[in-house]
């Protein structure tokens, strides 16, 4: 079977404008997490990480619609491919996308996904993965899919989100946020924080580079909104993700880490399940916020530069160990020489989804 692999990237957040400036923002500690009183018109306050409209904002464009072309742009740059082409396909994950201007214009997915491949002149129609807190993450495996069926070269796949007044206070109202920076895993964490950004990935064929090996997704249907006890979505995709490799070669697992009560001990269940324990395990919602239908792409982003460069990602905010299992979770950046890792994400609705990557040969 031919190798999938990247070929490009790029990610726009409040932390930096390139994959580097984000990665050396991490690795410096920084947070992008801010209290914030009356933005968008909502009454309480409450912790986020947003980006600054007036910078992305394009003249005849809405603020998401803006950073979604900006970031195909760039990671089409990178990659140095035709966007144009008849085998080059346009996937965009997204939960809200233009939720706050409804009422005003055509909100719809389908009409943002029209304007990225129209802004790059490309033929094809474009796939929208809308799938909760996992849509990065389905994106990224659509994506493959679509190039392993033979129709495309190249799939140029990107995540956004931006945060509303419909989004904060829908969270609000279940309870969900945390009034201070999230702490994923912590014995004191107490709820999420939100979060921007875009982030893109060019998928193509190679022998050489980080491969996007394989992926699940498995829906335990436990809850509209909670997940499963026992981790039964999480662990049945990591036990197809793992039929792929040894523990032992894994550097980290990614985790989605949102530092809310259920989430965080229905990670660590799963972990455990799969025989992952001793694996290091780091989350990185507390330097972004939960940027949603971008977490899956912007943290599969910055874990391949992490093992790139030997290191496992330190999780900001955890200190004391705060779930069942007695994972390894990494409160500061450690050292590693395995090439290998799995990104994890869950949400609403018990969907659960697992993607293994592994670098191969020379750096692309």
């Amino acid at each position: 079977m031919k190798k999938v692999i990247c070929i490009g990237e790029s990610i726009l957040s409040p932390l930096g404008e390139t994959v580097t400036e984000n990665f050396d923002a991490v690795l410096r500690g920084e947070s992008a997490l801010r209290l914030h009183t009356g933005t968008f018109g909502v009454k309480e306050p409450f912790v986020a990480s947003l980006m600054d409209r007036s910078r992305w904002t394009v003249a005849g464009q809405s603020f998401f619609d803006s950073i979604v072309i900006e970031a195909a742009r760039r990671a089409v740059e990178a990659s140095g491919i035709d966007p144009a082409s008849p085998r080059t396909a346009f996937v965009l994950s997204s939960i809200k996308g233009n939720i706050e201007h409804i009422g005003t214009q055509d909100v719809t997915l389908a009409v943002s996904a029209r304007r990225l491949v129209d802004a790059f002149g490309n033929p094809n129609p474009p796939v929208v993965v809308s799938n909760a807190c996992i849509s990065g993450l389905a994106a990224l495996l659509q994506g493959r899919r679509m190039l392993l069926g033979g129709g495309f070269d190249h799939v140029v796949v990107v995540g956004a989100e931006v945060q509303s007044r419909f989004i904060v206070t829908g969270f609000q109202s279940l309870k969900a946020l945390s009034e201070s920076p999230c702490k994923p895993f912590d014995a004191h964490r107490n709820g999420l924080n939100l979060g921007e950004a875009a982030a893109a990935v060019v998928l193509g064929f190679g022998e050489s580079g980080w491969e996007l090996v394989d992926g699940a997704v498995r829906n335990d249907a436990n809850h509209i909104s909670g997940p499963s006890r026992t981790g039964e979505g999480s662990y049945k995709a990591l036990r197809y993700v793992l039929r792929h490799i040894a523990s032992e070669e894994l550097a980290f697992v990614n985790v989605h880490g949102t530092s809310t009560l259920y989430n965080d001990e229905m990670e660590s269940i799963a972990i455990d399940r799969a025989g992952l324990i001793d694996v290091p395990v780091n989350a990185l919602k507390g330097y972004f916020g939960h940027t949603m239908g971008a977490a899956g792409i912007l943290e599969s982003i910055l874990s391949m530069r992490a093992a790139d460069e030997g290191i496992v990602l330190p999780t900001r905010g955890f200190s004391e160990l705060g779930v069942s299992r007695p994972v390894k979770v990494s409160a500061e950046a450690g050292v590693t020489e395995r090439k290998a890792f799995v990104k994890l994400l869950s949400g609403f609705g018990g969907v659960n989804g697992a993607l293994l990557f592994r670098k191969g040969g020379e750096t692309c």
